[in-house]
């Protein structure tokens, strides 16, 4: 099969994916083999492609926000058949036996793996998932506006239920790329106010479209004094200021997750100025199978819309650039169906 495959980790201006032949995965007894029709571009992939995230192997094909059709299936598989639009996300295993595992908070098992980080991903025209971790997807949706809601859409959900203030409340959210772009309108859907924080105008344009109560240029932002307004943030930006700039926005009792894998370092905080009054702060690691499932309910039943731009996955070197830049409006979604 062909695949884009890294090699060596490097600055994505280095083109550091490589387009080869590569052997076909096999799907072992309890996986299933899907042909990859599309594979969305995560941020989570460019800090896998620039080291910011260790390589454990010697080689990998990122990318894993993957939809395609299963056309094999492993002999102990009872869930899935052959033909079913199904996708595949970054949770790849856990080891259901640990002490996370057993008490429902499988993202933080310390042996899982992922895909496109510790097991082969999309960025190529098939891969694999395991049974349990492989997700039914509606057939009348455009595989290409799903493929966001494998990472972005779940991870930003779980971003949300932590930070999610009370009933009607008002939430920000920093950084506005493909996480933010669905999380917005899940938030919005539930009623509650959302504001979005970016400095890309084009990224403040889709936020009002996609129904944001307010939008903010932190340009312009960062130059005045404001008082407290939000009741609940979600940092998405990998960038440790952008989490002094959301804390600034939030007023007593609120919290604040933050939706990376990967964060420059956050400066001090001044603890009476940012932190006293019981506002609290919590990471957000992967997502558990739950979460998925839960997620890809809400997208259907509120009708969720991904904004996306679709490229030939050979042009993955091009499409990370894009995203390290900045220039990605939405999601981007490689095709690889070819």
């Amino acid at each position: 099969m062909k695949a884009m495959v890294l090699r060596n980790v490097s600055e994505v201006e280095h083109r550091p994916l490589e387009y080869e032949e590569v052997e076909s995965p096999q799907p072992k007894e309890n996986e299933v083999l899907v042909r990859v029709d599309k594979c969305g571009v995560c941020r989570t992939d460019l800090h896998v492609v620039e080291g910011d995230l260790p390589l454990s192997v010697h080689h990998v094909i990122p990318g894993h926000e993957i939809v395609g059709k299963i056309v094999r299936v492993g002999k102990s598989v009872r869930t899935l058949s052959e033909g079913d639009i199904v996708g595949i996300p970054w949770l790849h295993h856990t080891c259901g036996k640990c002490e996370y595992c057993i008490t429902s908070r499988e993202n933080l098992c310390e042996n899982k793996m992922y895909t496109g980080y510790t097991v082969d991903g999309g960025y190529s025209q098939y891969a694999v998932g395991e049974e349990g971790y492989v997700f039914s997807l509606p057939k009348e949706i455009d595989t290409g506006k799903l493929a966001p809601f494998l990472c972005a859409g779940i991870i930003g959900y779980r971003a949300l239920k932590v930070a999610l203030p009370r009933p009607g409340g008002r939430i920000g959210f920093f950084g506005f790329g493909g996480s933010a772009h669905l999380a917005l309108q899940l938030a919005a859907k539930l009623g509650y106010e959302t504001v979005a924080y970016s400095r890309n105008a084009s990224h403040l344009k889709l936020a009002a479209e996609l129904g944001a109560s307010g939008t903010v240029l932190t340009d312009d932002f960062l130059k005045t004094e404001t008082r407290p307004t939000l009741d609940g943030a979600v940092v998405f930006a990998p960038v440790g200021g952008v989490v002094l700039q959301a804390l600034r926005e939030l007023k007593k009792g609120g919290s604040l997750s933050i939706a990376a894998i990967h964060m420059s370092p956050i400066p001090e905080i001044d603890y009476d100025k940012y932190l006293f009054g019981e506002r609290k702060i919590m990471s957000v690691e992967a997502n558990t199978r739950a979460d998925a499932k839960e997620f890809l309910d809400l997208a259907q039943r509120l009708k969720l819309e991904s904004t996306v731009s679709v490229r030939n996955f050979t042009e993955a070197n091009d499409a990370l650039i894009d995203l390290k830049k900045g220039k990605v409006v939405g999601a981007l979604v490689l095709d690889c169906s070819q």
